[in-house]
């Protein structure tokens, strides 16, 4: 019982990190139809980034969100010089980004080496949550709670704001959007650099517990698709509830069963597309 208590709450953790990446990755193709096969590689970038940040004394609250900001910037980049010239081409847009991925992965690997690298929690994060004689990382405590938190402050930014409400404007008909006055670009352009600074902010929260190795963005890339099948996109309600289902399958699937972790990933991915090929909480794709 205790075992799998723990392994609940581990896939919760994961589930929190997973949502903090695929809430970006699910705004930016719900948007923007752009499937981002960098996405994973922002996320890695984000991790040497805090590794860095931190060498040089920084807290660790400090390095997130400056690391998050210079992979938006990064997201921004990337969006305004390749893909608003590729725009509507879905293949270009894939071949583009796995290739920029490649590019992010082989750049991370001249810059920081090849070899694993370590990242300690935040000092005052560092302890244990005790009942009885349970324990468990207050730092993971910590983790689920920021993502509870950012999901509500998500879904109340698309919900109760104007930003919110030209997104939704856009994702239903861009064409309309684009007749009623709302620049469309520019909103691209915002919603490409929130979506990388979330995945690029998610690499440092992510570090201490992952941490950061050459190959971790396309290990954590599938997990992002799959809660982004699973959620539909453009909804924050379903990438969290996505990474939930996921987050749980991965963690107890390789506690109880290792040779069938993977079926189990991608069978609940399967059965979704097979009966709502737009996802649990997405709307038809148009």
């Amino acid at each position: 019982m205790s075992l799998f208590v723990t392994q609940t709450l581990n896939g919760l953790t994961f589930a929190a990190l997973l949502f903090l990446m695929a809430s970006g990755f699910t705004l930016i193709f719900g948007l923007m139809r752009i499937p981002n096969m960098a996405h994973g590689g922002l996320f890695m970038l984000g991790a040497y980034l805090a590794v860095t940040l931190l060498s040089y004394g920084l807290p660790f609250a400090a390095a997130a969100i400056i690391a998050g900001l210079l992979v938006g910037v990064v997201g921004v980049f990337i969006e305004r010089t390749v893909l608003m010239r590729i725009a509507g081409n879905e293949l270009a847009q894939v071949l583009a980004t796995l290739g920029i991925a490649f590019v992010i992965s082989d750049g991370c690997r001249a810059v920081w080496g090849g070899m694993p690298l370590e990242v300690a929690s935040p000092a005052g994060l560092s302890g244990v949550v005790r009942v009885g004689n349970w324990v468990f990382p207050l730092y993971r405590v910590a983790v689920m709670a920021l993502a509870v938190v950012i999901a509500i402050g998500l879904d109340l930014s698309l919900s109760r704001t104007v930003l919110g409400a030209r997104v939704r404007a856009a994702v239903e008909d861009r064409l309309m959007a684009r007749a009623s006055g709302i620049r469309v670009d520019r909103l691209f352009a915002t919603t490409f650099f929130a979506g990388a600074a979330l995945v690029g902010f998610a690499g440092v929260i992510g570090a201490p517990i992952m941490s950061v190795y050459p190959g971790l963005d396309m290990d954590v890339l599938p997990l992002v698709l799959i809660v982004v099948v699973l959620g539909g996109t453009g909804s924050i309600g379903g990438a969290l509830l996505g990474s939930v289902v996921t987050g749980l399958v991965f963690s107890l699937g390789q506690t109880w069963f290792p040779e069938l972790s993977y079926v189990l990933l991608f069978a609940p991915m399967i059965f979704v597309l097979a009966l709502r090929p737009q996802g649990l909480f997405g709307g038809a794709t148009s």
